[in-house]
């Protein structure tokens, strides 16, 4: 009797965790949405040595690392609180469907923020001018959502658990 209970245990853990994971990772493509209307693009000129900048002193590859951290770290926010108000029972499974949930759905933000910009347009002698597609040059920022959606349920759990020992 104890095995099938572990097994059932076990499988309803599992399902939370997989449900969790796959509606982060489709916030993350509402993310990635976010993420491409709020950055800006940089523009690049092509000439025959191939894309340059077309301003070296830009910041825009600057700017886009640190939008998807904000879009991304807000999403991390909210979840995390989400997370603990729905499953506040089983914290463990929560807290792993979160970590591995919020790095896949930084992954397609990033997917869908890099295919929802980049045109060519025409330009003087100096060949074509052309925006490019976002992308993320500070890779560490990836882990903003699941590292800030973690670290809230941790906080919300720490404050609620002792408060709770004060009574």
């Amino acid at each position: 009797m104890g095995t099938i209970w572990t097994v059932r245990h076990l499988r309803v853990n599992l399902a939370a965790i997989a449900v969790t994971v796959l509606v982060l990772a489709l916030l993350g493509a509402v993310a990635g949405l976010v993420w491409s209307a709020l950055a800006p693009a940089t523009r690049y000129v092509l000439i025959d040595g191939g894309p340059q900048l077309a301003d070296p002193e830009t910041q825009t590859l600057i700017d886009a690392d640190g939008w998807f951290a904000v879009v991304t770290g807000a999403a991390g926010l909210l979840s995390g609180a989400g997370a603990y108000v729905l499953s506040r029972r089983r914290p463990v499974e929560a807290l792993v469907a979160l970590a591995g949930g919020g790095l896949l759905a930084g992954y397609v933000a990033l997917l869908v923020g890099r295919t929802a910009k980049g045109t060519a347009h025409a330009a003087g002698p100096a060949g074509l001018t052309a925006t490019s597609s976002l992308t993320v040059t500070a890779h560490g920022v990836m882990f903003a959502w699941p590292l800030l959606a973690t670290g809230v349920f941790w906080v919300v759990e720490f404050v609620a658990s002792y408060r709770h020992r004060g009574e």
